[in-house]
């Protein structure tokens, strides 16, 4: 966070990093995901204007983390997973608010077709935010 709007001069590297990161389990405790969805979540706040055009990147790979936590059958634990689809959906309503609801958008059509509950109540979260 101490770089402020000095983050959008690395922003294309700090994409490929997150992306990179939001991919891969990394264990129970998920450390690295967690921490990454954090500095997601303060380079979208503090790039919001540069978010837009990174709009289709960043939601499928957040679309992608909502499912995989949801799926993975690994030794996470709930308190772990909770804290990762929260993160997760925070980012998405933060990318909602910098894209003028292009994510709500978006997102309706996955809405109406999932049949996972969790994944479901997260997209949920993300419509009804304003």
């Amino acid at each position: 966070t101490r770089l402020g709007i000095l983050i959008v001069r690395h922003l294309k590297r700090l994409e490929r990093v997150i992306l990179g990161y939001l991919e891969v389990s990394d264990g129970p405790e998920e450390e690295a995901r967690l921490g990454i969805l954090e500095t997601l979540q303060c380079t979208i706040e503090h790039a919001w204007p540069r978010m837009p055009c990174r709009l289709p990147v960043l939601l499928k790979a957040l679309l992608r983390l909502l499912w995989d936590v949801h799926t993975e059958r690994g030794p996470t634990p709930e308190p772990v997973r909770a804290a990762l689809l929260h993160r997760a959906t925070q980012c998405l309503i933060l990318l909602d608010r910098c894209s003028q609801g292009q994510v709500k958008v978006l997102l309706e059509g996955v809405h109406s077709s999932c049949e996972e509950n969790r994944v479901r109540e997260c997209l949920r979260k993300v419509q009804e935010s304003t």
